[in-house]
């Protein structure tokens, strides 16, 4: 009989540094919002988390402990030795984290967001994906950074080769691309055009092979010197979102948009395990524990999950619907949708605090904008004379946050139809009104 994970859910069972001794279904929760990116300690086995609020958990016994100081979605980070991290942004900064007093060094330079890292072999450089089109190269020791410019638009993932000075990027463009970056005479090499953006890419062991996944679903590994094709693994789902690989065992973990992790054998080439993992949502978070048994998966949903790799085809898939945002657009009221698809993801509706990525909705009827007390706002909001109200919650939707206040955190998003923002202000007058115990 296969395991359904609502029973271990209620057992709260959270992974721990030093990794479990048990090999166990796991969930890790405490975000406010989707996970984004997940790094694994090597040594350790300490569970890293980059989430949609904002935040990176640190996972050590029940609780996590958090590293603030994003400005927008934490999307991907990779651990620096034993006592740093490195995380990447929507808000186009990297950051430098000390792990134990939660200080950090923050590199700015991209005009986009990060959207992946790697850290070089030799530990002195950091390279940074951007959807600025641009890659970063950043020297550990401090001074100015380094950007390569030769994709046509965003750059999605970055991968140092086992000589630190050769690097593969992978973009929109459809291209994964080879560059010698410290010879400023040598062009990048097309290695592969396959016509649709490319997300992800992991290097095996000195660089014998290149995987990749790509918008269109293509899963396949190659010859980065010729960019022949050693096997594909291609399914009818789409697209590929991330990559993982853990060189001790030979697996190869991929996961798509349709909420699945395929498992490959690097050593014969074949799947071995094909697993539902999420029950709604796209897997965009893919890491391995350092010994290879357990994989951990993050998406949609605000829980980092853990599975016993050996034991994937004993569970149902993890993230039954657990969030509003998930229920049937049958189950709400009009109001109530249109606030699940816009709004619920970034703010609550419950009194403070809340770990989401915006400030908590509770009491705001009359309330200026800005005036959440804790909340890291954007100054063009801080020093702003709006009080939010029925009109000016109507504009925020009807213009959209770019043209009602400009320079804001906000996502672009309108509410085109007067009836529907008219039926969300109805709902949310109701919600987020402050009530007696």
């Amino acid at each position: 009989m296969r395991r359904h994970l609502t029973g271990l859910l209620c057992l709260g069972l959270v992974a721990v540094a030093p990794p479990l001794a048990a090999q166990e279904f796991t969930t890790l929760k405490g975000h406010g919002g989707p996970i984004m990116g997940i790094a694994v300690h090597d040594r350790t086995g300490q569970v890293a988390s980059a989430s949609f609020d904002n935040s990176v958990g640190l996972w050590q016994g029940r609780k996590p402990r958090w590293l603030e100081g994003h400005r927008a979605a934490v999307v991907s980070l990779e651990y620096l030795g034993e006592t740093r991290l490195v995380s990447g942004g929507d808000d186009f900064a990297a950051m430098i984290w000390d792990i134990e007093s939660g200080a950090y060094t923050r590199l700015e330079g991209h005009k986009g967001k990060i959207a992946a890292l790697d850290v070089s072999p030799d530990g002195q450089w950091i390279a940074s994906a951007s959807w600025d089109g641009a890659i970063g190269i950043w020297p550990l020791a401090g001074g100015a950074p380094t950007f390569l410019r030769g994709h046509d638009t965003a750059v999605t993932d970055v991968a140092f080769g086992r000589d630190s000075a050769l690097l593969y990027s992978a973009s929109s463009d459809g291209t994964v691309r080879e560059w010698h970056w410290q010879d400023p005479a040598m062009r990048p090499r097309v290695v592969i055009d396959q016509g649709f953006g490319v997300n992800r890419i992991v290097l095996g062991p000195d660089d014998t092979w290149l995987a990749y996944g790509a918008v269109d679903g293509a899963t396949r590994v190659i010859r980065p010197e010729t960019g022949e094709t050693l096997a594909d693994f291609t399914l009818d789902r789409r697209p590929i979102l991330s990559l993982a690989h853990h060189a001790g065992t030979g697996q190869l973990a991929a996961g798509d948009g349709h909420g699945y992790i395929m498992v490959i054998d690097t050593h014969g080439w074949q799947i071995a395990r094909d697993f539902r993992a999420m029950q709604r949502g796209p897997v965009w978070a893919l890491e391995f524990s350092p010994d290879g048994k357990m994989i951990y998966a993050g998406g949609l949903n605000d829980v980092v999950y853990g599975w016993p790799v050996a034991l994937l085809s004993e569970y149902d898939p993890a993230g039954a619907p657990e969030h509003s945002f998930l229920r049937a657009p049958r189950e709400m009221s009009n109001g109530e949708r249109q606030f699940m698809r816009k709004c619920s993801i970034c703010h609550a509706l419950t009194p403070p605090p809340s770990r989401k990525a915006g400030p908590t909705l509770y009491g705001v009827f009359g309330r200026p904008a800005g005036s959440v007390p804790g909340y890291a706002y954007s100054e063009i909001l801080t020093g702003s004379d709006i009080i939010w109200s029925d009109d000016t919650i109507d504009a925020l939707f009807d213009l959209g946050p770019d043209h009602y206040i400009p320079g804001s955190k906000m996502p672009m998003q309108r509410i085109t139809a007067a009836q529907d923002r008219a039926d969300m202000i109805d709902y949310l007058r109701d919600a987020t009104a402050k009530r007696e115990n």
